[in-house]
């Protein structure tokens, strides 16, 4: 038992390292993320102005920013194996939860790594403070994965169709919704200063989701990768 475990998480992070060097090559995932979230940003930092924005609104703007800059990009993941006729390559040599966890890990560091860059920045140019920083981290640790999750699997399953960008926004919206929804009131509570007993409700429900997602994501996936 062990030892299929260790070969297996072997296997997964021999897929990341695969995927990460093929970026580092490429760059396309990463700059079509920073260049939407940093383009999409200063649009609503010169319409809004110099104006204080409520915490709710503050939160909402942030997460829509996040969700359609991650969308621009995370989908390439599975995208790019069917586009350079990699994918029956990658049958071959791995297990579909092997390949699955690789990705998914891929979307995880993508994701963090561009609310490294954007995060700060979107709190500078909005004029906002976060008061309680301990819930925001959490609250941003969890519906970063809850995303990349989502992603991971929806990629899959719209590298099969011929209509890929638009597809994949449309799929990956409906079942985005309870993160994006907890997320925000997270993120609200944070700024407004609460303390983390009354943001527990919406961190339970973002773990609970993000456990339901990526549980039901490894069950279909071998489906969806032997199609």
């Amino acid at each position: 038992m062990a030892s299929k475990l260790l070969t297996l998480l072997q296997n997964s992070v021999f897929i990341f390292i695969k995927d990460v060097r093929l970026e580092f090559r490429t760059r396309y995932a990463v700059n079509a993320m920073i260049l939407f979230a940093i383009t999409t940003l200063t649009a609503i930092s010169f319409s809004l102005g110099p104006v204080r924005l409520d915490p709710n609104l503050v939160s909402s703007l942030l997460w829509i920013l996040l969700f359609f800059s991650s969308m621009s990009s995370l989908s390439h993941i599975f995208v790019r194996e069917e586009e350079q006729q990699t994918s029956d390559t990658l049958r071959l040599i791995s297990g579909p939860i092997p390949i699955f966890l690789g990705k998914w890990l891929f979307n995880v560091v993508l994701i963090l790594c561009l609310e490294i860059i954007i995060v700060p920045l979107f709190f500078i140019l909005l004029n906002a403070s976060v008061q309680g920083m301990s819930i925001f981290i959490v609250v941003l640790i969890l519906g970063s994965i809850g995303l990349a999750t989502v992603s991971t699997v929806i990629a899959a399953i719209i590298s099969q169709a011929s209509v890929k960008g638009a597809l994949f926004a449309v799929l990956a919206f409906p079942i985005s919704l309870p993160i994006l929804i907890s997320s925000i009131n997270g993120t609200r509570l944070s700024i407004e200063g609460n303390n983390f007993s009354e943001s527990m409700d919406y961190i339970q429900a973002l773990f609970s989701f993000l456990v339901v997602i990526f549980t039901v994501s490894l069950l279909v996936f071998e489906f969806i990768w032997k199609k």
